[in-house]
């Protein structure tokens, strides 16, 4: 069974900590879903993705393409397929996984603005809903620069 971390994020905003855990995934030889809510957040993710620094290029696609199954990261909505067969999930701007999801993946990630008290409060519902459920989870946030580990609950 997989692992769930959650990333809060209180230094960084997000189109400035997804590439680098994305960069990470990779290089970790995986697959990588990216799971938003909406068309627009997704299309705003997809820009910021190829604003990025040419040595930094993330190759990435948009779920509903020609070649998705080649994407090593593709950007989905809840409710739509990745066809990338990803190993690691990355939930954005409050969207869901569920346990049998987390389980399927090597990992799963839920990234969110600790600034926001709707998603600080949407993501201890999941920690819940998740630990419960049996997954194991970490939970990460930054300080001083660096990523921390709060909390681990194992499965």
């Amino acid at each position: 069974m997989g692992a769930v971390y959650f990333y809060h994020l209180s230094q960084s905003t997000l189109e400035q900590a997804l590439p680098q855990l994305l960069a990470k995934a990779l290089q970790a030889g995986w697959q990588v879903e990216v799971r938003g809510r909406t068309d627009d957040q997704l299309a705003w993710l997809d820009r910021q993705l190829w604003l990025g620094p040419e040595d930094g290029f993330l190759p990435h696609g948009r779920a509903g393409g020609p070649h998705d199954a080649l994407q090593p990261i593709l950007l989905t909505k809840t409710g739509q397929a990745a066809e990338n067969a990803p190993v690691c999930i990355m939930a954005v701007d409050g969207a869901e996984l569920s346990a049998d999801e987390i389980g399927a993946a090597e990992r799963a990630c839920f990234i969110f603005d600790g600034a926001d008290d709707a998603r600080l409060t949407h993501a201890r519902g999941q920690w819940k809903a998740l630990t419960e459920a049996g997954c194991a989870a970490q939970y990460w946030a930054q300080e001083d620069g660096r990523w921390i580990k709060k909390a681990e609950k194992a499965a």
